[in-house]
């Protein structure tokens, strides 16, 4: 190897930069580090707001906990991530530690909302607000966490067990409750206690709701609030009075029952149309809708009745359940029944009457009254008759399903209702379609959450102080909104266009996952050498579609330019 090469390799860095460079830049165009700084002014040799990028682009790295920031810059390029060129020793934990408690100081909630708002002011005419999700997630956390004192308030977050929605029963835990729009892209959110409800948490929501949205310019009366069952409670409902909500009401409640007992038998149901799908995709489920109204506290709503064809498998299986109890309770009827024998066929035939006039649940008879003769021993007699040494009667007969009733059953197992106070007409005016379809979106907020939540993520290093929980939880969001803002705009250009990328395993998708583009991404690398930077391969045809979604090029991947304008876009 000749001196100028071996000289120009000692020059050259490569480093692997996968699919953060595209996080950055959305980071960039909602203006991340300025917001965060403007909230928490510091005089740090880092600022703020960079250490908040940093976190939020370790923790979207997928593969490094975020307690090991100062390993995972100096792994990855930091002039395409974070706009300049910085040690890795300036993320010690010293320094990472400095910035969380500034952050906690500053309102880590205060500091979300603003940077939400900014991420709505860089994207306004993807981020409808007509429909907001509230939804709570748990993340997962190893260690004791015993740092509270006798002294705390009350209402201090506490890490500790609680109902896992992860089915980790076993490990601690914190909640993160979040307002999103666009199905999951937050606009607020916030930690609680590993213990504390949802009843309570949308509580505690609902009370300052609309000076929430307000900060979005929307008045009350310009948005729905839609959650999930665990709103439902009188509390709650009175919070409601002034403010459009959708959730499901639970069958806990009698109202919920006798409406779709109601609808099955003779409700006016309408198909919703079914969307179109890619070829080879999941086929979705049918449904159908039925308005009709309940009365809950004192107070008629709307109950959106729907049923799917897809059946609810816990209902269904609980129908199972009480089809075969009511199946072995008329067979131990029927044959208590025949074991008995009548020296008189009216009291066989009273019997077996009495009997058919008390079926079970989903079962009757199919009965009749034989006679049992008894001869006496001996031969017959010349005529050929026998003599008879008693007659007797039994009732015998078969159990049969009671189909109509059956068939009711099975179909009210296959339906939910939805409670809401959406008018039928003018301006906020949502169809039962429309109703049934708001909610269905309720689901999203944990769908893409699930890459935050490994146990892993966190440890005591980082939270030996309850406060830098909330702070860890301003984080997960603020990654969280990132991811699904990136999910979001591709899926939105590919909408409009018509056009398809190719998602995971190779198939064509016109719906890709954020995931799906950071695995098309993986493996990309940046080479420097004396100023001059690059990839150290070309982008293939389908990276360039992805970029081309995304409004993005290649230059803005290798390089970081800065905050942008006040508008999120540089």
């Amino acid at each position: 190897m000749n001196k100028e090469l071996r000289s120009m390799l000692k020059k050259m860095s490569i480093r692997r930069v996968d699919h953060l460079p595209i996080a950055a830049q959305f980071c960039r165009r909602i203006g991340l580090i300025g917001t965060v700084n403007r909230a928490v002014p510091s005089e740090m040799e880092v600022d703020v707001g960079t250490v908040v990028q940093a976190m939020v682009l370790d923790t979207l790295s997928g593969r490094s906990p975020i307690y090991k920031l100062q390993e995972f810059i100096e792994s990855h390029d930091t002039t395409s991530l974070l706009g300049r060129e910085i040690p890795a020793v300036s993320f010690n934990d010293t320094t990472v530690g400095r910035a969380m408690d500034a952050i906690f100081n500053a309102g880590s909630k205060k500091i979300f909302s603003q940077v939400a708002v900014k991420a709505a002011s860089a994207f306004p005419e993807d981020m409808d607000m007509q429909h907001v999700h509230f939804d709570t997630t748990s993340v997962n956390v190893w260690g004791d966490y015993d740092v509270y004192s006798e002294d705390d308030p009350e209402d201090r977050l506490v890490v500790t067990r609680g109902y896992s929605k992860d089915k980790r029963p076993d490990l601690k835990q914190f909640l993160i409750s979040m307002l999103c729009v666009r199905r999951n892209i937050p606009v607020l959110g916030s930690c609680a206690s590993g213990n504390a409800s949802d009843r309570k948490l949308n509580n505690e929501l609902l009370s300052r709701l609309s000076e929430y949205m307000a900060a979005h310019g929307l008045a009350q009366g310009a948005f729905v609030y839609v959650a999930d069952s665990a709103l439902v409670n009188e509390s709650n409902l009175e919070l409601l009075f002034d403010i459009l909500f959708i959730t499901r009401l639970p069958f806990t409640y009698a109202e919920a029952e006798r409406v779709v007992g109601d609808a099955v038998s003779e409700g006016a149901w309408v198909d919703v149309p079914k969307k179109e799908v890619p070829k080879g995709a999941r086929v979705p489920a049918q449904y159908q809708v039925c308005d009709s109204t309940v009365t809950l506290y004192g107070k008629e709503y709307r109950a959106i009745v729907v049923h799917s064809d897809a059946h609810d498998k816990r209902r269904l299986k609980r129908l199972e359940r009480r089809l075969g109890e009511s199946l072995r309770d008329a067979g131990d009827r029927l044959r208590k029944v025949r074991e008995v024998e009548y020296f008189c066929r009216e009291d066989a035939e009273a019997a077996a009457k009495r009997l058919s006039t008390k079926p079970t649940r989903y079962h009757s008879y199919q009965l009749d009254v034989k006679k049992q003769v008894t001869y006496a021993r001996g031969r017959p007699q010349k005529n050929g008759e026998r003599k008879v040494s008693s007659v007797k009667y039994i009732v015998d007969g078969a159990v049969e399903e009671r189909t109509k009733k059956i068939n009711k059953a099975r179909r009210e197992a296959g339906c939910f209702v939805l409670l809401t106070n959406t008018p039928k007409d003018g301006d906020m005016a949502h169809t039962p379609a429309d109703v049934l379809a708001a909610y269905k979106e309720q689901h999203g907020i944990e769908r893409n959450f699930g890459f935050l939540k490994d146990p892993l993520i966190v440890n005591d290093l980082f939270l030996k102080k309850p406060e830098r929980i909330e702070v860890l939880g301003l984080i997960l969001l603020i990654s969280l909104l990132i991811w699904n803002l990136m999910e979001y705009v591709v899926r939105g250009y590919l909408s409009q266009t018509g056009s398809t990328v190719v998602g995971l395993d190779k198939r064509i998708t016109d719906r890709p996952t954020s995931y799906a583009m950071s695995c098309m991404f993986s493996g990309l690398e940046i080479v420097e050498c004396e100023g001059a930077r690059q990839f150290t391969k070309p982008l293939t045809t389908a990276q360039k579609e992805y970029l081309e979604a995304l409004d993005l090029n290649e230059e803005q991947l290798v390089m970081y330019e800065g905050e942008g304008n006040d508008s999120g876009y540089g």
